[in-house]
């Protein structure tokens, strides 16, 4: 029994060793773009925790990622809203580099984001003072604001008016409403992450 404890001892002190080291990896890899996020959310006066929160759903901080519908990078942008974005910003240059290769423009990490806070905060006015405000952005940013309005049509829980007052719709009634599982399950993630305390 005493010539197992020495080897005991060292297998605890391996596995010790590897779960602390893969928690300060996992810390710097999903804070490694603190300071580009920060810096970007202020610009388009977002919340950075909320950004942060969409780059862990989308891609868990993997630039390079592609997703299925052609999305590029951390944000996970379409090559149309980045063409959108370099027009409205009139720089010549940008327009250039999105129409000449839009994944490698998207892939630069401070572009990237730069540009998905730009789309999310575009996403955000549409709602802003809504009861639902956040839940609504990110359903339209994940699945388009044409969506959140089928979503947000006839409710049953508004006064009979002529004009439903879709900014009272709750966040639980609006998230209710989301009949594509993906972006319910998007939405819900998001905002649970973006709401646990520091």
């Amino acid at each position: 029994m005493r010539r197992y404890l020495p080897l005991s001892l060292i297998l605890l002190v391996i596995v010790a060793a590897s779960a602390i080291g893969l928690y300060y990896f996992n810390q710097y890899w999903i804070h490694r773009y603190d300071e580009l996020i920060a810096r970007q959310a202020k610009i388009y006066s977002l919340d950075e925790k909320l950004v942060w929160s969409v780059i862990y759903e989308e891609t868990y901080f993997r630039a390079w990622k592609i997703g299925a519908d052609e999305e590029v990078g951390l944000m996970q942008v379409t090559p149309m809203v980045a063409r959108i974005w370099a027009k409205e910003t009139g720089f010549q240059e940008f327009e250039k580099q999105t129409a000449q290769n839009v994944n490698e423009f998207l892939s630069d990490p401070e572009r990237n984001i730069q540009v998905g806070c730009w789309y999310l905060e575009k996403m955000r006015d549409k709602y802003r003072g809504f009861a639902a405000e956040d839940a609504m952005t990110l359903a339209a940013y994940n699945a388009g604001a044409s969506r959140v309005e089928e979503w947000t049509k006839n409710s049953s829980n508004f006064v009979k008016t002529s004009q439903p007052d879709v900014s009272k719709l709750s966040e639980k009634e609006f998230i209710e409403r989301i009949n594509i599982a993906s972006t319910k399950s998007y939405v819900s993630a998001i905002l649970e992450r973006y709401r646990v305390p520091k």
